[in-house]
């Protein structure tokens, strides 16, 4: 496995703020330069029809609608997307969206 943690696979898909640290104070920034490009515009532009088929990414994205504006929502079903892709990648098993939560 590429990466030991879902955390490590966001931020190479460039789907994180960078982070400045200094004195023990922390600021976040605008999303990492350091990046898969084509990876990042690709997750991004599955994560906007996204929520139109899932349910569960759907209910993500009205909850990240709520708190902030378009693209924070975008970016945290961006994000669950490729937490789904670890899961797949570390059972080996195929990606199977339960009744419940597949839209009609």
């Amino acid at each position: 496995m590429r990466f030991p943690s879902v955390r490590k696979a966001v931020s190479y898909c460039g789907l994180c703020s960078a982070q400045c640290e200094s004195a023990g104070k922390e600021k976040r920034g605008p999303i990492s330069k350091k990046r898969n490009k084509h990876l990042q515009t690709t997750l991004v532009e599955a994560a906007k029809i996204a929520p139109r088929w899932n349910t569960q990414l759907a209910a993500i994205h009205e909850r990240e609608l709520k708190k902030g504006n378009r693209n924070r929502a975008t970016l945290a079903v961006a994000r669950k997307m490729v937490a789904y892709m670890m899961a797949v990648d570390k059972t080996k098993a195929d990606f199977l969206v339960p009744e419940e939560h597949a839209v009609a």
